[in-house]
């Protein structure tokens, strides 16, 4: 079974006896347990002050492991794993690997997209795969799942704001990491009054437009399809009907928490 081209994305072989450690020190999720077999973690990599770098997929099929990086931040992200590496027995090197994804049955070598089942599978694989027919973008909106360079925006963005709780991108048991500090902390000790919601949207904006409410700033609006949208919103301003353009916003009253 071959599945559709996400050509949007780079594979970066990791390895080096110190792969999985070197990782596990930097990155939001804990990635320890694929050193026992195959297997698909997604985190984040962050700013010492908790924002927002990259994210990706980390990926063990058979004896190897693999970087899943978003084609328009893969350079950064390598750069910076290359900046902290320092003596450690670790090696980036380009694969010419593909990423297919689907939906449905999926084939044997595929793994499940752990962020949320709504995502399908993702297959590793020298073929490139089909020409894409699956509408991503509407799958994302109804299930609030950000994307770089879209919701996830670098030195900006948090990632408890942006639902890694929730799509399984941030584990609160491992130990530290670059931007742990700031992550527990929003986790631990402060209440979330802003973050990525789904809205319903009557009428044009563009991707980006400033949402307001009552005249004063609530947020901005993301990803659209259809009559939904993914938002980053000031959850004490979405209490009513607000702006973005000249399209009327609304909190979904079931939207993903």
């Amino acid at each position: 079974m071959t599945g559709e081209a996400a050509s949007d994305r780079r594979i970066v072989a990791l390895d080096g006896a110190d792969a999985l450690p070197f990782l596990q020190g930097l990155v939001s999720n804990d990635v320890l347990g694929l050193g026992k077999g195959p297997g698909i973690v997604w985190a984040a990599l962050l700013t010492p002050q908790g924002k927002y770098l990259a994210d990706f997929l980390v990926v063990r099929t058979g004896d190897a492991l693999l970087l899943d990086l978003p084609e328009a931040l893969a350079d950064a992200t390598l750069r910076r794993l290359t900046m902290y590496r320092l003596r450690a027995d670790v090696r980036l090197t380009p694969t010419s690997l593909h990423v297919q994804r689907g939906l449905g049955d999926a084939p044997d070598d595929a793994f499940s997209d752990p962020r949320h089942p709504a995502l399908g599978w993702r297959r590793y694989s020298p073929d490139p795969g089909q020409p894409p027919q699956i509408d991503w973008d509407a799958i994302r909106v109804a299930h609030v799942i950000p994307e770089a360079g879209r919701e996830l925006i670098v030195d900006d963005s948090y990632i408890l704001e942006s639902g890694f709780e929730r799509l399984h991108g941030v584990d609160f048991r491992k130990g530290c990491y670059v931007g742990q500090e700031v992550t527990a902390r929003m986790k631990h000790k402060t209440e979330l009054r802003k973050g990525l919601v789904r809205v319903h949207v009557t009428g044009d904006a563009e991707f980006g437009a400033e949402i307001t409410a009552g005249g004063k700033p609530a947020g901005t609006l993301f990803t659209r399809s259809g009559d939904q949208a993914i938002a980053y919103l000031r959850l004490d301003r979405a209490t009513g009907p607000m702006q973005a353009g000249d399209a009327v916003v609304t909190l979904d009253a079931d939207h993903p928490a």
